[in-house]
């Protein structure tokens, strides 16, 4: 427990010296069609590491998460980008999706098993987030669909890559097992 308050006030901490050039690349870029929605959640380290992460956590939990936690993600991304393209305001967008990404991780490398609505409601809080950055790095465009579209697309290949590779890792550290057991 004294760890896990140490992390907090860490990430606390953190999040004053956070800005936006660190957190998510690319404001003020005319984000332009499908090609680019696609390609931007690629390029920003950030929502790889999330979205990634968001598949390997709904792998490790199993069971409904791995439909619960994607789609919970998709859509509030999507949400977030509407309410980002529309230009209503979010606090702390750029802290938030730093947030998202340390929390994934941590989540996973402490081997926390939250309960599946608490996991899918956080997944989807900070998918807001991503979405809403998106969304207003649309905002002065007129083919946001696309825009939307494509990075849409590109989510759901980087959830389903995490889910991979969660079920990868779990069936590799199971054979590793059964040869350890199996050692002499």
């Amino acid at each position: 427990m004294k760890h896990l308050k140490r992390i907090a006030i860490g990430l606390a901490g953190s999040m004053i010296l956070i800005t936006p050039a660190l957190a998510h690349p690319g404001h003020g870029v005319e984000a332009l069609g499908y090609a680019h929605g696609f390609l931007h959640p690629l390029m920003g380290l950030d929502h790889v590491l999330a979205m990634t992460a968001v598949g390997l956590y709904a792998a490790r939990l199993g069971g409904r998460a791995l439909l619960c936690l994607p789609l919970a993600s998709i859509a509030a991304l999507l949400l977030g980008s509407v309410v980002g393209h529309v230009g209503i305001g979010l606090p702390m967008v750029e802290q938030a999706i730093v947030l998202s990404v340390v929390a994934a991780g941590a989540a996973i490398a402490l081997g926390l098993n939250l309960p599946l609505k608490s996991a899918t409601v956080l997944v989807a809080a900070f998918a807001l987030f991503h979405g809403h950055a998106h969304g207003t790095e649309a905002a002065a465009t007129t083919t946001f669909l696309s825009y939307a579209a494509g990075f849409s697309t590109a989510t759901f290949l980087l959830l389903i890559t995490g889910i991979a590779i969660g079920d990868g890792l779990k069936g590799a550290t199971g054979r590793l097992a059964q040869l350890v057991r199996r050692a002499p």
